[in-house]
């Protein structure tokens, strides 16, 4: 059985992530073997769990994967590791609009059976959070609210004035953090800089995090209270993806590197399991595809920040522009479609795609349910998938004369492309919720 924590929030900004990254790392720091997760489909906290745990960081998103498989994506993630930690998104009962607790932080704690610590930004209050505390302790009775983490505190008085008005709720306070610069991380227009930007910088950040947990918080209470989460009966998912063919694995080449962030663990691992010889290549330095490259993925993340680095590497360019057109399997999602088009923000791109892409003020974020136009190498006419869209971009034309998907909810639209063997959208999925999209795909690609 694996300890385990759900760190939440009243609301956005309240310092999940440095508590949750903090915690991780202190936990390694005592010689635990730490399992990183978050709620929701983010790519970029996560980075920072894999830092602080030197494990990956897995995302449980029961829109993404369907809430059967939130239990089994966890014990798959955390085998072997003494504690987990999970990070929530947004506030603690924040879900899918318009769709109940879905893919709140709250389900995936009663799907995991997990305690959660509410981390409060304690800035401008002092016996009202008492209040605050009772009423999300209260909402919902299935969810067992262990503790208290009391973030920003001002002063030893006002920390002394929390903790008395807290005494009365029943709720113990596992923790109060002081105002701290150093455990900061930079923003921009889709949130954190990503590790894979700024690896020093982030190593020094976590260590802070690490630093003020163990400084601020109840370390051996919040161990026992990861201990008092019951088993959990689900078995391990399993990256299993049917192999459709025989032979020698087909090498599948997965971009990589600074600009291509954007990947769940799974996929890499579910490639494997449907019998691809999985490589990994940086748009930015590598001027060709790995040798024998027989089918192409490039996921997402920010190839906006580095349109002149990626247009200036011709060769590889293209090299991917060459394979398109051959007719091999080519899996691209937002990055990987901006990448795949005539030019991005004026800079010439892989030129596969008849669209142009640019910056946009406007940020385009949400859940959508779509279905599959046509058949391609990835998915099969008439599939359905969820998925998530999470961009400040905008692609003209949006859709080519075969689009990828057909968008259901929550409006209808057609979106992204499909020409010979590419696959091109700016929908981000999760594999795992389809495992014979991963089979189909790597069965193309078989010589």
């Amino acid at each position: 059985m694996v300890a385990r924590l759900v760190i939440a929030a009243p609301s956005s900004g309240s310092g999940k992530t440095t508590v949750a990254t903090g915690l991780m790392a202190a936990f390694v720091e005592a010689g635990l073997a730490v399992s990183p997760h978050k709620v929701g489909p983010d790519y970029i906290d996560p980075g920072y769990h894999t830092l602080a745990a030197g494990r990956p960081g897995r995302n449980l998103d029961s829109y993404l994967c369907g809430t059967d498989l939130i239990a089994p994506l966890f014990a798959h993630g955390a085998a072997g590791c003494d504690v987990a930690v999970v990070e929530g998104v947004m506030g603690l009962y924040d879900g899918a609009s318009g769709q109940g607790e879905l893919a709140s932080t709250a389900q995936i704690a009663k799907l995991l059976r997990a305690p959660v610590v509410l981390v409060v930004d304690a800035s401008s209050q002092s016996r009202s959070v008492a209040a605050l505390v009772h009423g999300f302790a209260s909402w919902d009775p299935q969810v067992r609210l262990g503790g208290v983490i009391l973030n920003k505190v001002g002063s030893d008085r006002h920390e002394s004035l929390l903790r008395e008005a807290l005494a009365e709720s029943g709720v113990p306070v596992l923790g109060a953090l002081r105002r701290e610069d150093r455990v900061g991380t930079p923003s921009r227009h889709l949130g954190l800089v990503p590790v894979a930007e700024r690896r020093v910088e982030a190593l020094d950040a976590v260590a802070a995090m690490a630093q003020q947990v163990r400084a601020g918080c109840d370390m051996e209470g919040l161990l026992a209270l990861a201990r008092s989460a019951p088993p959990l009966p689900d078995a391990p998912w399993e990256p299993v993806a049917e192999r459709a063919h025989g032979g020698r694995r087909p090498v599948v080449a997965v971009a990589g590197g600074a600009a291509f962030t954007f990947s769940y663990a799974e996929h890499v691992e579910l490639l494997a399991a449907a019998g691809a010889d999985v490589v990994t290549f940086d748009p930015l330095r590598d001027e060709q595809l790995p040798d024998g490259t027989a089918g192409l993925v490039i996921g997402g993340g920010f190839p906006e920040v580095y349109a002149p680095e990626l247009s200036a590497n011709e060769p590889l360019r293209k090299a991917v522009a060459a394979l398109a057109r051959s007719g091999a399997p080519v899996a691209a999602e937002c990055a990987g479609l901006l990448y795949l088009a005539r030019s991005l923000d004026g800079k010439p791109m892989c030129g596969v795609l008849d669209a142009d892409a640019r910056m946009s003020g406007r940020l385009t974020l949400g859940y959508r349910e779509a279905v599959a136009v046509g058949d391609s190498p990835l998915a099969a006419a008439g599939t359905r998938l969820r998925g998530h869209e999470f961009h400040r971009t905008v692609l003209e034309p949006g859709a080519g004369p075969t689009p990828a998907w057909g968008m259901v909810r929550p409006e209808r639209r057609v979106e992204g492309f499909v020409q010979q063997g590419v696959h091109a959208s700016y929908l981000h999925t999760h594999w795992a919720s389809r495992p014979e999209v991963v089979a189909r795909f790597v069965a193309a690609c078989a010589p």
